[in-house]
Formats: C-alpha cells, sequence, structure tokens
C-alpha cells in the first residue's frame, strides 16, 4: 500500500471510531511510525509503505480507536512551544494551561534577584519546566505526590535544558517541604467534581490518571487545602496562583479572599475563566 493509500485507511477506522479528528490523528501516527514530519503525507504520498511499519501502524491505530491518548501514543506534547513527554502517570499538557504560566511570567517580570516558585502536583512538570526556562533567574521547587510523575517530570526538565533550576521533590502537598519559603506558589490542581468524572471523554475518564483529575465531592478540595497553608510558605507580598475548572473561578477568589488580596481573574483564549491569582497579605 502506498503511503497515501494507508493514510486513507487510517482516517477511515477513526472515523468510524468516532474519533473527532480522524484525519489529524491518523496523519499524525504515521508520521510518528515513520519518524518523519507532517510533510512526509505529501512529498512521499505515492511511495510503498514498508509492511512492518505498516503493522505497527495498524496497532497504534487499533489503540487511538479504543480512546487511548494520541499523546501517549506518541509519546510527546508541545507546551508553551516545547516540546514534553508524556505517558499514563501524568495528564495530558492542555494548552489552557499556558495562561497560569503566562500569567506567573508576568507577575515576575519586574522581579529582580532570584525568584523561587513552587509548583505543586507538577505532573509532566509542564508548568515548572516552561517557568524555569522562560523566567532568567528564577529557582522551582516541583512537588508531586506520585514517583511516577517525578520520573517524568525530571527527563523533561533535562531535554528541555531546565534540569539544573528545578529541584524535584516527592510531597503530598506541603508535608515535604517544611520551613521553605517562596515568591510565588503556582498549581493546577486536581479540580473535577468526583461525580462528573463518569461524564469526562472516554480518553480522559479511562486512561488519564484519576489521582490528577479527582477534586471532590465539589471539585474544591485541593484548593481549600493549598489556600490555607500556602501563606506559611510565601514571602512578603508573595502571590499564589491557580488554574480553575471552567466554573470554579469564582468560588476560588472566595476562599482567597481572607488571606489573599488583589484576587484577580485570567481569561483562557475560548474567554473562559481559568486562571486566579492573588498576593498574599
Amino acid at each position: 500500500m502506498t503511503v497515501n493509500e494507508v493514510y486513507k485507511k487510517g482516517t477511515a477506522i477513526l472515523k468510524n471510531a468516532g474519533n473527532e479528528a480522524p484525519a489529524n490523528d491518523a496523519g499524525a501516527l504515521l508520521c510518528f511510525i515513520a519518524d518523519r514530519d507532517r510533510t512526509f503525507l505529501y512529498a512521499h504520498n505515492t511511495d510503498i509503505l514498508d509492511d512492518t511499519l505498516l503493522i505497527s501502524y495498524l496497532a497504534l491505530l487499533e489503540r487511538r480507536a479504543s480512546g487511548e491518548p494520541l499523546q501517549y501514543l506518541t509519546g510527546l506534547q508541545e507546551f508553551m512551544s516545547l516540546p514534553f513527554r508524556v505517558g499514563p502517570g501524568v495528564l495530558v499538557p492542555r494548552q489552557d494551561t499556558e495562561v497560569l504560566v503566562e500569567t506567573v511570567i508576568n507577575f515576575c517580570r519586574d522581579r529582580t534577584g532570584t525568584i523561587d516558585i513552587l509548583d505543586i502536583g507538577t505532573g509532566s512538570g509542564c508548568i515548572a519546566v516552561s517557568l524555569a526556562h522562560y523566567i532568567h533567574g528564577c529557582k522551582v521547587v516541583a512537588i508531586d505526590r506520585m514517583s511516577d510523575a517525578l520520573a517524568i517530570a525530571e527527563k523533561n526538565a533535562l531535554e528541555n535544558g531546565a534540569a539544573g533550576r528545578i529541584e524535584f521533590i516527592r510531597s503530598d502537598l506541603f508535608e515535604a517541604i517544611a520551613g521553605r519559603q517562596f515568591d510565588v506558589i503556582v498549581s493546577n490542581p486536581p479540580y473535577i467534581r468526583t461525580g462528573d468524572i463518569c461524564s469526562l471523554q472516554k480518553e480522559v475518564r479511562c486512561h488519564e490518571p484519576a489521582a490528577a483529575l479527582d477534586g471532590g465531592a465539589n471539585g474544591l478540595e485541593f484548593y481549600r487545602e493549598i489556600v490555607k497553608c500556602a501563606p506559611g510558605f510565601l514571602r512578603e507580598r508573595g502571590s499564589l496562583v491557580f488554574e480553575t475548572g471552567y466554573d470554579q473561578a469564582a468560588e476560588v477568589t472566595v476562599l482567597m479572599a481572607d488571606k489573599f488580596e488583589q484576587v484577580r481573574i485570567y481569561k483562557d483564549l475560548a474567554g473562559v475563566e481559568r486562571v486566579v491569582s492573588g498576593i498574599c497579605r
């Protein structure tokens, strides 16, 4: 079969499986198997695809058709224009979270000297690594309670040239960093309501780690705990910055009101209230 025939076959398989972007995903997997960029689909569309590659491609298509995330199959996801390795132990980085990173970058823009940042629930390390990459003179402590996630995050830091500016610590929230002080605490915590997890897309519900999704009965469990403890870990005029669910920003601002001032909400590119920040009183 030619590359074009294989591509069309892959698109049809994913379309029949109900995939929302069959042409995109079929093309991405074919380029991944062939270790080529997207131009391969057009510049070499009449080439005959090697049978070994075809078998591998069909196997990946079957997994994608069953709902396994595309990024888990290729092992990569771009975030903040940087490449990140991902796998079943971490959430796939979303473009929405770039607003969180950009908010922290803007907060740090006029600061001088070393800026100490704590990333709670680092997962793939996309937030910590991006901040270390784009904020000169910062040092990041990235914590997660899952050792598998930390292993992936450390690899991403190394491959993006940020390993020397990030300290990775296994910790359930603040328990392993007692006595540390930071200028910024940033977190994209689990915020899906427990009862809503069953209604998520299959690829999220069945494949991404439940511990990184479940925010308790009302989705606010981790926000409450972090807001309660964060002032003890922030320096004077330090900032706490959260990503929130699509309908949670207002509730998070209420949680922050007693201990933080200048509490603000920032919208993502779709106009959704996605980030909440505040300055420690």
